[in-house]
């Protein structure tokens, strides 16, 4: 009868499985916490979402980086990709919540590739002393060096690519930004159907070491894939509106037994049909330049502002859907559209300089969803940081409860 009454009137006691949970569900929401509150806790990938835009500057009519960090954050768009590192640019993007891969034009590919000191010098000077307050989450080593005719630049690619990763390992940041270099359709042999995709022999000997490290690092595949210029080339064979997003027919590819409505997620399945054959069939794919000309010359058949706001529109609807492609139909489509302006000053046909969405005062060149740089944007902007700002007590109210609670918690024990 005794050790049942002291059982009935026993007081509770925090038993040390309790204090140990008690301190591990603490620390995992202090973990959680410090992970949002810290600008470098959101890099985890150089893309993050599924949506980005290419932000070339060859213009002498453009806004500031500036203006272009407060169009960007109007337009919703999280993810760019520049051509170099522009240190202007990347101090405007201080603070701004936007990931940027940082290009390492072509030019300074064999300097790259001499040794890991010249990689060192660049990463220094234009990475590493604007983290983390700019979100630099890529570098883009090169920009379709493979598929051009500079074999000597073939030859340094892979050596510049190493050294520019060590060098990023050896400043502890190797974690943090990716390491990639884009490839235009001109090293496909064949993309037709996506099942036949391949890559050319003569690039193998290049191609192949570049693809094992990419593996070994864990860095996609990037590919510049353009249906415009796969239409503007053979106009009387491909069906427009494939191209476009739009209703047709689309394609069926016998070997997979898969249907195709569109050109894009066709090309994007090219790619992973060629890096199969290869070796890589677990590599990801992603597009690091896709778009459509609103203008061009004569001989550019499909170059017109109607079919330029339709491709796009289209994409944009096709990637904010997360969904995948027919034969990859789990990993999410992700693509950075080419490109953010209109670029007066670009050499070659008249379409290289209308793929911009904006104009060079920013506003729209077609509407596709996106507002641009209009007198009352600035009103927007502010009532977003005033909705974002509730957003945002709330959170921190239950945060500063919780932490209270597990505090009392831990002192009682």
């Amino acid at each position: 009868m005794v050790s049942l009454h002291l059982q009935m009137y026993r007081p509770f006691v925090i038993t040390p499985h309790f204090k140990a949970m008690n301190c591990f569900l603490f620390f995992l929401w202090f973990f959680m916490l410090s992970r949002v509150l810290s600008p470098e806790g959101l890099v985890v990938h150089a893309f993050t979402g599924t949506y980005g835009v290419n932000y070339g500057r060859i213009a002498d009519n453009i806004p500031p980086p500036e203006s272009v960090v407060t169009l960007l954050k109007v337009a919703k768009i999280k993810n760019i990709r520049i051509y170099d590192p522009d240190h202007g640019v990347l101090r405007a993007f201080k603070g701004s919540g936007i990931e940027l891969i940082v290009g390492l034009p072509n030019e300074y590919l064999r300097n790259m590739s001499i040794g890991l000191d010249h990689a060192m010098a660049w990463v220094k000077e234009n990475v590493e002393p604007f983290l983390p307050e700019t979100l630099i989450t890529g570098i883009a080593v090169g920009n379709e060096v493979l598929g051009g005719t500079d074999t000597e630049l073939w030859e340094v690619l892979v050596p510049a690519v190493k050294n520019v990763y060590d060098a990023l390992d050896r400043l502890q940041l190797a974690d943090k930004v990716e390491v990639s270099s884009p490839h235009s359709e001109g090293v496909f042999a064949s993309s037709f159907p996506p099942s036949a995709g391949a890559f050319k022999e003569t690039l193998l000997p290049y191609l192949r070491p570049l693809l094992q490290f990419f593996s070994q690092i864990n860095s996609p595949f990037y590919v510049n894939a353009y249906p415009f210029l796969a239409y503007i080339s053979d106009p009387s064979h491909i069906d427009l509106n494939y191209a476009l997003f739009e209703s047709n027919p689309g394609i069926y590819d016998a070997k997979t037994k898969l249907h195709y409505d569109n050109m894009f997620e066709a090309q994007i399945d090219a790619a992973y049909a060629a890096l199969e054959k290869v070796g890589f069939s677990k590599m990801e794919v992603i597009v690091s330049e896709t778009g459509w000309a609103s203008n061009g010359d004569e001989n550019e058949v499909g170059a017109s502002l109607k079919n330029a706001r339709t491709y796009n529109r289209n994409l944009r609807k096709r990637l904010l859907k997360k969904k995948g492609t027919p034969y990859r139909p789990k990993r999410m489509v992700k693509a950075y559209v080419f490109a953010l302006f209109n670029e007066n000053s670009k050499p070659g046909p008249t379409s290289e300089r209308n793929f911009g969405l904006f104009k060079a005062d920013g506003s729209t060149s077609y509407d596709i969803g996106f507002t641009g740089l209009v007198p009352s944007s600035g009103f927007s902007v502010l009532g977003s940081m005033k909705v974002n700002g509730h957003k945002w007590r709330g959170f921190l109210q239950l945060s500063i409860r919780v932490v209270c609670a597990a505090a009392v918690l831990a002192m009682i024990s």
